[in-house]
């Protein structure tokens, strides 16, 4: 429960405090019930003030970026929901091959200024919704390129003191990373990047973002890809070949167009997404002997 002490706490120029705010507004899926309170934090000083307030107050708290890989449920979140905002957004040149990107910051914007200075190495990127946090704490990848490619140094809040931890100490492997399912925050990143031409940068974007056109449904809300690649295959193939492609509960499907996505048709619930995705894990554990595990995480 969020009592006045809490808001009283917290309240700070660099503070945005929302009560009762609803997730879907929050998350790509458009799917989520209300946060009992959505802070939005614009430093690193009110997010610490915020981060030992709740630790204080005995109230969980869960950060969220872009909420691109996120599913939160119908009932909300009994909580305190942290969102990087401002200083958090800054991307900034380091020196001649390198950025720093503040957790906040999204992919699109980070890719964008390494094209605009004529950096190359992050062509991979472009596109993957989300933010440079949530990339490295899941070690986003697509044709061929993984974060922990670039990634110099990363540096985050344990509990109220800052550290830094370089990129070889990550322990990247598909989709997880030294921060997975660990309660730090990660603060921003150094990105080391190299020279590249900026007209052969930019013809390298527009061909990924023209494959993702083409095989994705960027026309609907999603969470983008549902499934971790299991071992040996492909989850979309596997899912096409159960005979699941297209498959609704509600107004979740998965998609006609990649059967490795769940799309909201509208009004789709967090509850009609799970089923789907179970109904989806099962069929393929029953048909193949494969199990297929969430890349999506589940709050609330």
């Amino acid at each position: 429960m969020i009592n006045k002490e809490f808001i009283d706490a917290v309240s700070g120029e660099f503070t945005k405090i929302l009560t009762d705010e609803p997730m879907s507004l929050h998350t790509s899926f458009r799917i989520g019930g209300n946060a009992d309170c959505f802070c939005e934090v614009r430093n690193i000083g009110a997010l610490t003030d915020v981060v030992e307030a709740c630790v204080r107050y005995e109230l969980p708290y869960f950060i969220i970026g872009q909420g691109s890989n996120l599913l939160v449920s119908d009932d909300g979140y009994r909580g305190v929901v942290i969102k990087l905002d401002g200083e958090f957004d800054e991307i900034e040149k380091t020196d001649d091959n390198t950025i720093r990107c503040g957790a906040g910051a999204t992919l699109a914007a980070a890719c964008l200024f390494a094209k605009n200075n004529s950096l190359g190495g992050m062509e991979f990127a472009w596109g993957i919704p989300g933010s440079v946090g949530g990339a490295v704490y899941m070690n986003a990848g697509a044709y061929g390129g993984e974060i922990k490619d670039i990634v110099r140094s990363v540096r985050y809040l344990d509990g109220s003191t800052i550290k830094e931890i370089s990129g070889k100490d990550l322990a990247f492997s598909y989709r997880h990373s030294f921060f997975s399912d660990k309660k730090l925050v990660i603060l921003d990143a150094l990105i080391e990047l190299y020279p590249k031409n900026k007209n052969e940068i930019f013809f390298l974007m527009q061909d990924t973002m023209e494959k993702r056109k083409k095989k994705q449904p960027l026309n609907r809300p999603s969470a983008g890809s549902v499934f971790k690649r299991p071992e040996g295959y492909y989850a979309a193939a596997l899912i096409e070949q159960c005979g699941l492609k297209g498959v609704s509960v509600g107004d979740a499907q998965v998609s006609e167009k990649h059967s490795g996505f769940i799309v909201n048709n509208g009004k789709a619930s967090a509850a009609q997404v799970k089923e789907l995705i179970g109904m989806v894990q099962s069929v393929v554990r029953e048909k193949t002997g494969v199990e297929l595990e969430c890349e999506i995480k589940y709050i609330g």
